[in-house]
């Protein structure tokens, strides 16, 4: 069982990361982002901080946080991940 730790803020995504984001990106995550960590929605983002990761509802929110963050990769001081969360299971 893996434990994830944290809830970032666009804001505090890049501080970490040592970028700056436009004002449209800012608002586009800020609009997306769910603070709640478990059961990301669809169209939805959540950041933890430990492993420093962007867990997506959906794979097209993964996409989109990609095209965002991709063109900053040579200015970022460290790696992050972009992930999908999965789906809860009644089994």
């Amino acid at each position: 069982m893996a434990i994830y730790l944290g809830n970032l803020s666009v804001k505090q995504i890049e501080q970490r990361l040592g970028i700056e984001l436009t004002e449209d990106e800012r608002k586009e995550l800020n609009e997306t982002h769910q603070d709640v960590a478990s059961n990301v929605q669809k169209g939805k983002w959540h950041c933890f901080d430990a492993p420093f990761i962007v867990e997506c509802g959906d794979m097209d929110t993964a996409i989109k946080i990609r095209d965002i963050l991709t063109p900053y990769g040579s200015k970022m001081k460290r790696p992050i991940d972009i992930g999908i969360a999965e789906e809860e299971t009644n089994e």
